[in-house]
């Protein structure tokens, strides 16, 4: 492996990191460096957060920075405010020798009269949101017109959270000249398009497969049912006490509930999402950098560019949508060289879902049941022995106070002594868990599938020996009086079942398509809310009337019937529909 004293370096530069601790390169500075110092260029890297991006291009930039024009030559564009921050410093941490290169970080939610200070005195790199920089761009504050080098960094995050307009104006703005470095987990058809319009002859340097996860991050998956997916999560952190991480929920006010009920419940949590103010959003954050909260829930788009080190485990309390937000998700642990662990928690009907990501990121989850109250039991007991056993014993200070703690514990034997202190912290796992039940819900796959002689499927006791239909176990079967001659589709019935029960986590089960009429199982939990709210809804100028299905009422239309098909891809992994049909009440229309 090359050192970075043999990449050609500065001095001075080499002072700098070897002060912050970096020994070796990675394999994104490995590749990346010595490139560019030999021959600037045009440069596609594709690796994942936490692989040492900021270094692999900050090294190189401020070797090639000339001090003595006070301009901005460099311009690194990123998605949030926490990582522009975050690269500003990590560059100025870089330059500790170089005291001539002046950077600074470009940003909305801050005042913006001290940055436009700060531009006029005279910069030579800026980091900065799309944003602020166009919006400083349109009002003429500030001139890219001499950079040299431009980087996109987390390029398809950027994409992902609607900056393109902002992207394309300001790099409008720039020389064609420049050397342009971007940097994407990723390579959608829009960063390749980027690429393509904004790019001579890129290079590219892929750190790893193609939108693959991280190497050091392990998958794991729960499968529960839908009901039990809280109860779930705080089995797993109460399975892993110095857990250090970030819940990804679905929804802002999802990530609202499950942060609300785990505070309430006594977690060290805090919730991230879009509603926060800037600075709400600051507190939470540098309350969660320091570690003063142990765990994070948040949605997707309010966690993009957040980088934080040392995180031990992502959960996904819902799968998300794509594969690519899953590896945003999960490579967001098991960073610099350490280990981490991703964990899904999911419903029967979603293990589909889960052979999909696996073929994505080319790795494969582990299946492993969540932990029983005994389990969680030991393992906290063992976690509060670890601490006993380390404590440090500040003699001098604690020494005034011994005569008093001994007269007072002389009574009791060391047996006794030791079955007290450890009650006195663990009796609340005992009482909590003493007679919990067990959450894992059984393997379809595991139970056989088409297994009978005859090949239909007979999984969760859907079809019986004499051939009558009944409803998986935990759900109902509701009849639809609208089917395929109205032109409705699966997706069509996923929302319908979502807008009535109020719930996008209600878990869905088997679907059926025919020709006057469907289908469909749902959580029993729900089933009362599902026909409340579903009378008076109508599909396509056809009145909605759901119904639960009799046992043996299959509709008798089986000769337009496209359900096995349709099941068939349905039951594989699907999306929660953002198109769709068009639902309405009698007073009122709801478009999806």
């Amino acid at each position: 492996m090359m050192q970075f004293n043999e990449m050609g370096l500065d001095p001075r530069i080499l002072k700098g990191i070897q002060e912050m601790g970096f020994e070796q390169p990675s394999p994104i500075q490995e590749q990346f460096i010595p490139l560019f110092l030999k021959t600037p260029t045009d440069i596609v890297g594709l690796a994942q957060t936490g692989t040492g991006k900021t270094a692999a291009f900050g090294l190189p930039m401020l070797q090639v920075i000339d001090p003595k024009k006070r301009v901005p030559q460099a311009l690194i564009i990123s998605p949030t405010r926490e990582l522009c921050v975050q690269i500003a410093r990590e560059i100025s941490d870089y330059a500790k020798y170089l005291p001539d290169i002046s950077i600074v970080p470009i940003y909305g939610g801050a005042d913006i009269g001290a940055q436009l200070t700060a531009l006029r005195k005279g910069v030579h790199i800026i980091a900065a949101t799309p944003g602020r920089l166009h919006d400083m761009i349109r009002k003429n504050k500030v001139d890219l017109s001499q950079v040299t080098i431009l980087v996109l960094d987390e390029a398809d995050e950027m994409l992902n959270m609607g900056f393109q307009e902002d992207v394309d104006a300001i790099l409008e703005k720039t020389p064609k000249t420049k050397n342009t470095l971007l940097f994407s987990a990723t390579m959608p058809k829009e960063i390749a398009a980027i690429a393509k319009n904004y790019m001579t002859n890129p290079i590219e340097i892929a750190v790893g497969k193609k939108g693959s996860g991280a190497e050091n991050v392990e998958h794991i998956y729960h499968m529960v049912h839908a009901k039990d997916r809280y109860s779930a999560l705080k089995r797993v952190m109460d399975f892993v006490p110095d857990i250090y991480g970030i819940v990804f929920c679905r929804t802002r006010a999802e990530t609202n509930e499950i942060a609300s009920q785990l505070i309430q419940d006594g977690y060290s949590a805090e919730a991230l999402h879009g509603d926060l103010s800037q600075a709400q959003r600051d507190y939470v954050m540098d309350k969660f950098r320091t570690k003063g909260v142990q765990m994070l829930i948040a949605t997707d788009v309010a966690a993009r560019g957040i980088d934080v080190n040392d995180l031990t485990h992502i959960i996904n309390y819902n799968l998300p949508d794509d594969i690519e937000n899953y590896t945003h998700r999960s490579g967001r642990t098991g960073r610099a060289g350490k280990s981490g662990i991703s964990i899904s928690i999911i419903h029967m009907k979603e293990q589909g879902r889960i052979r999909m990501i696996e073929k994505g990121i080319g790795k494969k989850f582990l299946r492993m049941p969540v932990p029983t109250g005994k389990v969680i039991c030991e393992k906290q007991l063992m976690f509060l022995i670890d601490k006993l056993e380390t404590v440090n014993i500040n003699e001098e200070e604690i020494a005034p106070f011994l005569p008093a703690v001994n007269a007072k514990l002389e009574s009791l034997s060391k047996e006794d002594l030791i079955k007290h202190f450890v009650s006195l912290e663990f009796n609340r796992f005992i009482e909590y868990y003493g007679n919990t039940p067990d959450l894992n819900a059984p393997d379809t796959h595991e139970r056989g599938g088409r297994d009978s002689r005859d090949g239909r499927d007979s999984r969760d006791g859907r079809e019986s020996r004499d051939g009558r239909r009944g409803s998986s176990e935990g759900l109902t079967q509701f009849r639809l009086n609208v089917g395929l001659s109205q032109g409705l589709i699966p997706k069509d019935i996923i929302t319908f079942v979502i807008d009535a029960t109020g719930s996008r986590n209600v878990e869905i089960g088997k679907i059926e398509l025919f020709k006057t009429h469907a289908l469909v199982e749902i959580d029993s939990q729900a089933a009362n809310a599902f026909l409340k709210n579903s009378r008076g809804m109508n599909f396509r100028g056809s009145f909605f009337d759901a119904e639960v299905n009799s046992p043996g009422r299959d509709g008798g239309d089986r000769g337009g019937d496209r359900g096995g098909d349709i099941r068939g891809r349905f039951d594989r992994g699907f999306r929660k529909p953002e198109g769709g049909g068009e639902f309405k009440r009698r007073d009122r229309k709801k478009r999806f």
